[in-house]
């Protein structure tokens, strides 16, 4: 997956600078661009595409993008780039301190707004893929796991991972220190939604600790975000 193959969700109700938008997007490279024009189209573009990225508006027919925000929230920690022709200070704040990953005023020039997605994007998806694959080997607690050959050396012993513990490990090496949403981790496993691999999953982390925790009843590398995801642990 490049950056050009992420998906975007833009939300806003003015159509003609929507359509604008999103044709600026795709003349940069970017494959997919989904359209939605209130708050409820928005929700419902959301749970059915499962963007990347989401481009937001504050003033929206049926409500506002703060609220949408939230919503949003509440299942994926996916970035949102608030774009608004409000350019109060207050709103400006108020939309970063709900954890916006950014927020342009309108009018905007273009080179910005695609500047400022593609370093989104980068920093959410790409930003650790290089020190993954510079990272053959990693050591938790005195295990020695091989990302290469798929095995876990410890105390003279070799176990091996099965390619979806050694995606799922990937996945969550890759952003290590930061939440990976179910769903994101489904993608990377399964290439699919989260829905119908809640069990499987669950199945794959136990397995997982089993192999590289010290106690897997009580993780120590592999953490539960409960409701959101899983997280691999920094060294401390």
């Amino acid at each position: 997956m490049n950056i050009y193959n992420c998906k975007i969700l833009l939300v806003d109700d003015n159509r003609e600078l929507a359509k604008m938008t999103a044709d600026i997007l795709r003349k940069s490279g970017y494959e997919t661009v989904v359209t939605a024009y209130s708050c409820g189209e928005g929700m419902d573009a959301f749970r059915r595409e499962k963007p990347e990225l989401v481009i937001l508006d504050i003033m929206l027919p049926d409500g506002d993008g703060f609220t949408l925000f939230r919503r949003m929230r509440e299942t994926s920690m996916l970035p949102i780039l608030f774009l608004s022709a409000r350019d109060e200070d207050n709103d400006r704040l108020f939309g970063l301190g709900l954890g916006a990953d950014d927020y342009i005023t309108k009018p905007f020039l273009p080179q910005e707004l695609v500047l400022r997605v593609n370093a989104i994007l980068k920093r959410s998806y790409f930003q650790n893929q290089e020190a993954l694959r510079e990272a053959d080997v990693i050591e938790l607690s005195g295990r020695r796991i091989s990302l290469e050959n798929a095995t876990v050396e410890y105390q003279g012993e070799t176990t091996m991972l099965t390619a979806k513990e050694l995606l799922l490990l990937k996945k969550l090496y890759a952003n290590r220190g930061n939440v990976v949403t179910f769903d994101a981790i489904c993608q990377a496993v399964w290439n699919d939604s989260y829905y119908g691999y809640e069990n499987s999953l669950m199945v794959h982390i136990r397995h997982l600790r089993e192999k590289i925790e010290e106690d897997p009843s009580h993780p120590k590398w592999i953490l539960t975000a409960r409701g959101i995801g899983y997280r691999l642990a920094k060294e401390s």
